[in-house]
């Protein structure tokens, strides 16, 4: 290592990096961390609202690719860490596997760049508090990609329950079912994979290829939907509530379809906290329902949230009642990417700061150690 690119390390972990002040109107350029579809997907929206992509990083080669076919102009990496090297990048977007957040975060900010990542913020409640001090050590902001905390309609509907329509609030039920569970295609890839690269911090193993096509279903890389998919819910069922993580966790699943995955497809997780309990669901076998949906309910009404929008039902519940209040709107990732632009020019904390996402992420870490441990699993609590 020379010796400017030591000192440069060595000052950032100290978090003495010169903090770039930037104009209302510049533009702002960032590094795409991961480009396979949730990377792309988020590209076209960073662009759509002024953002510039200065670069380009994957591990396989067919991602690269697909992203330069947007960013034509961008510059393509194979290792993260040269993304964090340029000069002209003011942010990261990171959409790899759960197992590179906390790595990846660690370096952008020790780097000085700020980042937008996907969620879950982490692989375990371990790394959580890794991740919590270093953000606290830099100047950096970051925001995490949990989009509800951005959407209005959301908003409308915690002003109900903090305004105790509700009543007292005594079981939550997050669900989310798609009739989308299969056996995983272990077939050939097409292209250049660097594996060993994929696999950084995690077992070393021999290429399989659906370990890297469907990555969230394995435990060295992720955490599956346990993880994925509850720390949205999870984290509007604590932030409406204003419970903080659970107090404990029991949780069973198994793979029902998806033939080959380690993590399951079917699976109930049950929360304890200090004044009510939540339940939360997942069947990937099945479309009743479809799609996600959190039902508070409460000994003055229930509240139905979901994809669409939000309704209130006023108790004692009678079959075919109308909703005392509704709402349909969708959930915009736009308006998430939107706050966390507009943080990066005003320095102002996002509405998705780590120590949020380290709770929402809390609960479903538990529900995995039962599952793995076979019994209820205490919250140990999270280190700042």
């Amino acid at each position: 290592m020379d010796s400017n690119r030591r000192t440069f390390l060595t000052t950032a972990a100290a978090g003495l990096l010169p903090q770039r002040i930037m104009g209302a109107n510049e533009r702002i350029r960032y590094g795409l961390i991961a480009s396979g579809g949730r990377g792309r997907y988020l590209n076209r929206i960073f662009k759509n609202l002024g953002a510039e992509c200065a670069a380009v990083c994957d591990v396989y080669e067919p991602h690269i690719e697909a992203a330069l076919k947007d960013t034509p102009n961008a510059r393509s990496y194979g290792d993260y860490r040269q993304v964090l090297d340029l000069k002209d990048v003011d942010c990261v977007v990171v959409a790899s596997p759960d197992h590179w957040h906390c790595p990846m975060m660690l370096d952008a900010v020790s780097a000085g760049k700020d980042v937008y990542s996907e969620k879950p913020l982490s692989k375990t409640l371990e790394e959580s508090t890794r991740m919590i001090a270093a953000v606290r050590k830099s100047k950096q902001i970051v925001q995490v990609g949990m989009q509800r905390r951005s959407a209005e309609s959301i908003m409308k509907a915690k002003k109900l329950v903090e305004d105790g329509v509700l009543g007292r609030v005594t079981l939550v039920k997050p669900q989310w079912h798609w009739n989308i569970a299969k056996p995983l295609d272990n077939s050939p890839l097409s292209g250049k994979l660097d594996w060993t690269r994929f696999l950084g911090n995690a077992k070393k193993r021999p290429l399989e290829p659906m370990r890297f096509r469907y990555w969230r279903y394995f435990w060295d890389y992720a955490g599956g939907n346990m993880t994925d998919q509850g720390t949205h819910l999870m984290d509007v069922v604590q932030w409406f509530l204003q419970s903080g993580p659970p107090k404990s966790a029991i949780a069973h699943g198994y793979v029902a379809k998806m033939k080959g995955a380690e993590h399951a497809d079917v699976f109930t997780a049950v929360f304890e906290y200090p004044d009510f309990m939540a339940t939360w669901t997942l069947d990937y076998a099945n479309s009743f329902q479809n799609g996600w949906s959190i039902t508070f309910l409460g000994d003055k009404a229930t509240m139905i949230l979901d994809e669409a929008g939000y309704a209130v039902y006023a108790e004692p519940w009678k079959k075919n009642a109308e909703p005392i209040y509704q709402e349909k709107a969708p959930v915009p990732v736009e308006s998430h990417v939107q706050n966390f632009l507009d943080c990066m020019r005003s320095r102002k904390e996002p509405n998705c700061t780590v120590e949020i996402a380290a709770q929402a992420v809390a609960g479903p870490h538990l529900a995995n150690l039962a599952i793995l441990k076979g019994g209820k699993v205490v919250f140990p609590g999270i280190r700042s």
